[in-house]
């Protein structure tokens, strides 16, 4: 419950400070470089040490991996042949409806829908897929569409230096050693920043007339992120892999979560149409908060 209080507290935060002109058109950008180059490098750290590598590592990462795949290659670009999707809506609704909110939101409902025991599989499906999914190939559509002229071996570059993905490398080359506990503490208080942060810079970013006028796009991205991804999870899970265990049914629920937080602080850091980042993320977690307990009723039914 207090994560809950916590994203709302801050989105409205983000607000308030807006209209109050507090913090002017910058605040956002400068959020967004801390929150990359901090808190998201803190907690793959954190993160990335502990994952273990074996068999069971494969169904909970693969599933962003697929979700982010199906949405950018099939459902996206075949919805631009009937609505002429731009280049940078079909990125911005790749890193925000084609990425979930697997971490602060995933792990809360985790523990409120399954118990605290098999917080684990989020962290799998965290870790190894959402983030990896951001971290390499979200990272290489965000900067083909930032406006930057960028050759194979900038772009390289860039993927390779993104501070988040080199954080999980060394998060795994790490795991022949043991954190000391000092480490942990700070890794876990730096990468507590991401959540309050972001939220915080989606509600410096929302213009509540941005709903209107990306009303067909936040259909196609909710419609894909809420229902469809999960029902291809599900059917592709239970139906054709007859996995029907807790750590299947844990990794098609975490299929269901809102829109990925990060992914649209990067849409909106790189230029992927920003104000409807914002609103993917401002409307879609709440509207999530709804759709989530359907889901767990239908897959306590399997």
């Amino acid at each position: 419950m207090e994560n809950f209080i916590l994203l709302i507290t801050c989105f409205l935060l983000g607000i308030a400070l807006r209209l109050s002109g507090i913090i002017d058109e910058k605040g956002p950008a400068a959020i967004n470089a801390v929150i990359i180059h901090m808190s998201l490098p803190a907690l793959a750290l954190l993160y990335a040490h502990d994952l273990p590598i074996s068999p069971e590592l494969f169904l909970p990462a693969a599933m962003a991996w697929i979700v982010f795949g199906i949405g950018y290659i099939l459902f996206f670009h075949t919805l631009n042949k009937v609505f002429d999707l731009d280049d940078k809506t079909k990125v911005c609704l790749a890193l925000t409806a084609g990425l979930g909110n697997t971490s602060f939101v995933g792990l809360p409902m985790i523990e409120a829908f399954y118990g605290a025991e098999y917080m684990g599989i989020g962290m799998l499906c965290d870790t190894a897929g959402t983030f990896m999914a951001l971290a390499i190939p979200g990272i290489i559509l965000a900067s083909k569409i930032s406006g930057e002229e960028i050759n194979r071996k900038q772009l390289a570059k860039k993927v390779l230096l993104f501070p988040p993905l080199v954080a999980i490398l060394l998060g795994f080359a790490f795991q022949v050693i043991d954190y000391p506990s000092w480490l942990i503490s700070i890794l876990e208080r730096m990468g507590g920043t991401l959540s309050p942060l972001a939220l915080l810079s989606v509600g410096l970013t929302l213009r509540f007339g941005a709903i209107r006028n990306n009303l067909r796009e936040l259909a196609i991205g909710l419609g894909y992120k809420l229902i469809i991804a999960p029902l291809i999870i599900f059917i592709l899970y239970v139906f054709v892999l007859d996995a029907t265990d807790i750590t299947a049914k844990v990794t098609i629920f975490e299929s269901a979560m809102g829109p990925m937080i990060t992914g649209g602080i990067i849409a909106m850091s790189y230029g992927a149409r920003p104000e409807l980042a914002a609103t993917m993320l401002g409307v879609g977690i709440p509207v999530a908060f709804l759709t989530l307990p359907i889901w767990y009723w239908i897959l306590s039914a399997v």
